[in-house]
């Protein structure tokens, strides 16, 4: 009744995730060869060559010669997208007031703005300096 052996099931979904995080592993030395902007054109053309022809030699060699900078390229990558994203807050939240906006209900109180201010301080979105400024400002209307 058992054809199939509890191991050799074992076994098939220990090659399926193998094979599984070998693509993984594929296509992010492609997409690292790809995003490089200190490699020229024929670099990458040499690499994708590389790792489509011979794949499991290509990959490892890429890992070898350029695997410190994949992890370093990646985190640069991850800081220009979340300073770009806090410079679309901050650009957002200084636009002028739209015709909406303008029959929007009646202002925060100071104590609401002061709340908004220290929140906005908190996750760092602005500095100190420019909650000190905009604190100031409240505090004397």
């Amino acid at each position: 009744m058992n054809n199939y052996p509890l191991l050799n099931a074992f076994l098939t979904m220990l090659w399926f995730f193998l094979w599984i995080l070998w693509f993984m592993l594929l296509f992010r030395v492609i997409a690292d060869v790809f995003r490089d902007d200190d490699l020229s054109g024929w670099a990458k053309a040499g690499w994708v060559i590389l790792v489509c022809v011979l794949p499991f030699l290509g990959v490892f060699a890429y890992l070898i010669a350029r695997g410190r900078g994949m992890g370093e390229r990646e985190a640069r990558r991850a800081q220009r997208q979340e300073q770009a994203f806090r410079q679309y807050i901050r650009e957002a939240a200084r636009e002028e007031p739209t015709a909406a906006a303008a029959t929007a209900p009646a202002p925060r109180s100071g104590v609401d703005e002061l709340e908004r201010l220290a929140g906005l301080r908190a996750h760092g979105d602005i500095s100190e300096d420019e909650y000190q400024r905009a604190k100031d400002h409240l505090l004397r209307v």
